[in-house]
């Protein structure tokens, strides 16, 4: 019996890791960056600042997807313990 308890846990974490998060980490927005040298020293600190708020935002988001994990896997645990107890009680 164990083993049909482990079941809905691993399709739980499957579920989690190929729909992604569900809860509101929002990738930032990619930094343009122009083709010419040239619009790149005439814009240089616009792109800078861009990029310096990417790399911001992007550590942000990463930690974001950190808790979210963290979060699902723990819910994840607490349904298949549900699970369980339901299995339990019908059979």
């Amino acid at each position: 019996m164990t083993c049909a308890r482990n079941i809905p846990l691993v399709l739980l974490i499957t579920a989690v890791v190929v729909a992604g998060p569900v809860h509101a980490c929002t990738p930032p927005e990619r930094p343009f960056l122009p083709a010419s040298r040239e619009d790149m020293r005439t814009y240089a600190d616009l792109i800078r600042g861009d990029f310096e708020a990417y790399i911001a935002d992007v550590q942000e988001y990463f930690r974001c997807l950190d808790e979210e994990r963290a979060r699902a896997f723990i819910e994840a645990r607490e349904v298949s313990e549900e699970y369980g107890r339901f299995l339990d009680a019908v059979e």
